[in-house]
């Protein structure tokens, strides 16, 4: 057996997708970039039932109702990750339920795009199914256990999101809420609106590409929605 090198020529020849975060104010236009996005290419991801500014957009969609059946999504879009155990998500065994559920998985190569709307919703959603699992509950007293709940969610997020990131081929733009709010030093403080802290910490580092959308003056001072693409982003 040979050691599978890939050589600087196969590598820049293969199809890379890009991993993108949009954040932005509520209102400021987020989900409205699906028009901008080709309709026979695109998945729209629709978690939020908040499709009503891309209504008479021409492209397919798929709604998963629980944080399981968004995990059966992204396992059949990224496919089986075979270092993990039978009973763990994103493991053969797992990919394999998704495709009895799902059909075959040759059904997504028309789609490059996965536009995901929102992380905001899919945090809300993990966390509803983490609140409800035995780790979200004291083994001395029964009762909810918070921090139990938050460690899981925290672990089943970033899961989910590092599983999508081998989808090596497919584009996936997350979109997110971007909250303002003050600190102790009465400085104004941007984050993504995201459950619990950990995820929103390790998103940046997850993704290629953090992408802020706002309201900008022109240099007429007339505002104009702006992408800002740097990281020196004031």
């Amino acid at each position: 057996m040979r050691l599978p090198i890939i050589t600087a020529e196969q590598r820049q020849q293969e199809h890379k997708g890009v991993k993108a975060v949009l954040l932005g104010q509520s209102g400021v236009g987020k989900t409205s970039q699906l028009w901008t996005l080709p309709p026979d290419k695109t998945l729209f991801i629709d978690l939020e039932a908040g499709d009503l500014a891309v209504q008479g957009w021409q492209g397919d969609t798929v709604r998963p109702p629980t944080w399981p059946d968004f995990r059966l999504l992204v396992a059949f879009i990224a496919g089986p990750n075979p270092a993990l155990g039978e009973k763990q998500p994103y493991s053969p065994a797992h990919y394999q339920a998704a495709c009895e559920k799902f059909g075959d998985p040759a059904g997504l190569d028309k789609y490059a795009i996965f536009f995901v709307d929102s992380i905001t919703a899919l945090a809300r959603l993990c966390f509803q199914w983490s609140s409800k699992q035995a780790e979200a509950f004291s083994e001395r007293t029964g009762k909810p256990d918070t921090r139990g709940a938050y460690g899981l969610h925290g672990r089943e997020m970033i899961a989910a999101l590092n599983h999508l990131q081998h989808a090596r081929g497919k584009h996936v733009i997350y979109v997110g809420i971007l909250e303002e709010r003050v600190d102790d030093f009465n400085r104004r403080i941007f984050q993504p609106q995201i459950e619990g802290s950990r995820t929103g910490l390790e998103l940046p580092g997850i993704v290629d590409e953090v992408i802020t959308m706002a309201s900008l003056p022109d240099e007429q001072g007339n505002l104009q929605r702006s992408f800002v693409c740097q990281t020196l982003n004031p």
